[in-house]
């Protein structure tokens, strides 16, 4: 009897900060396809000559990536992967990270609807007074959820909207329909979209499309009590435009957790800005449990030379 040929083995380099957590949690899996070469918290530590298959943070792989002459496919451990969708380099495979962030952007973006409905800063203004004065507050039953990206994690928070009786609009680059949308928009009709908004929710992808998408024009259509919401990227956003209609009170406020520079610089006015809050990029955090499990799937697509899951298209940019 013929001997079957051995199965596919890939090498794998693990460049992040956090990469011997990962290293822990893939070896714990045992999976016998899989053999660890490398592991390295920077790019300096890297051999390149032996990056064959490469997970990592985008921006620490583009550093890299011209040195990697075996480079075969690399599993980006982040949801955005600006870095590398704009890099030069595009023979091979580059997967990225969906699917996991649902349950954490459910409870950061309802966190926020509730706080400006039910006007927590003023509740707790009278109390560091020690006042017992009437304090004006809303529901956000019946208000619009419009969010910018009709994707994966966009749908994962209808299911709350609706337990809060709300209505939810998207906007998407076709405006065909997404099942569980009460309306859907193309990009082309972003004033329509935006003039229904109580809240609005950016979700949308670090594109040339998708850059200062919410510019003036977006900005003016939105109501005059409309708070927005950015937890996509912070290009999306035009920052000047924001700022002014938050100084002529266009707009009753806005959350940022990213921005176009990370870390916000000391001296942007955002920082001090009374009607903004500020969230350091956490609103949905890459935790290595979740990236190993989903990695070690594309593994075995791997080797079986099926399809990777979440492969980007580098024209798109998605």
């Amino acid at each position: 009897m013929k001997k079957a040929n051995a199965p596919k083995r890939v090498n794998l380099t693990i460049l992040c900060s956090d990469a011997f957590q990962y290293r822990n949690l893939i070896e714990a899996e045992e999976n016998q396809n899989l053999v660890i070469v490398q592991c390295a918290t920077s790019p300096e530590q890297i051999d390149t000559e032996q990056v064959e298959c490469l997970l990592a943070s985008p921006a620490m792989a583009a550093e890299i990536l011209n040195e990697c002459p075996n480079l075969q496919w690399c599993q980006s451990t982040w949801a955005g992967n600006a870095p590398l969708l704009e890099h030069s380099r595009r023979d091979y495979s580059l997967t990225g990270v969906k699917g996991v962030f649902g349950q954490q952007m459910r409870e950061y973006v309802f966190t926020y609807l509730l706080h400006f409905s039910r006007n927590v800063d003023a509740f707790s203004k009278q109390q560091r007074k020690q006042q017992w004065k009437p304090v004006p507050y809303s529901y956000i039953a019946g208000k619009t959820l419009g969010i910018l990206g009709a994707g994966s994690i966009a749908r994962s928070l209808i299911s709350p909207a609706l337990a809060f009786e709300m209505r939810v609009t998207g906007l998407n680059s076709s405006g065909h329909s997404v099942p569980g949308f009460d309306q859907i928009y193309s990009a082309e009709k972003k004033r329509d979209f935006a003039r229904e908004c109580d809240y609005v929710l950016n979700l949308l992808p670090d594109t040339a499309a998708t850059h200062h998408f919410i510019d003036r024009e977006f900005i003016a259509a939105l109501p005059q009590h409309a708070v927005l919401i950015n937890a996509g990227r912070g290009s999306a956003i035009e920052e000047a435009s924001l700022l002014e209609a938050l100084d002529n009170n266009q707009l009753r406020g806005a959350v940022l957790d990213v921005f176009i520079e990370e870390p916000l610089p000391d001296t942007h006015p955002f920082w001090h800005h009374p009607k903004i809050v500020i969230t350091q990029h956490t609103a949905a955090e890459s935790r290595p449990e979740d990236i190993v499990a989903l990695f070690l799937e594309n593994v075995e697509r791997y080797i079986a030379c099926r399809p990777l899951r979440f492969q980007f298209n580098f024209d798109k940019g998605y």
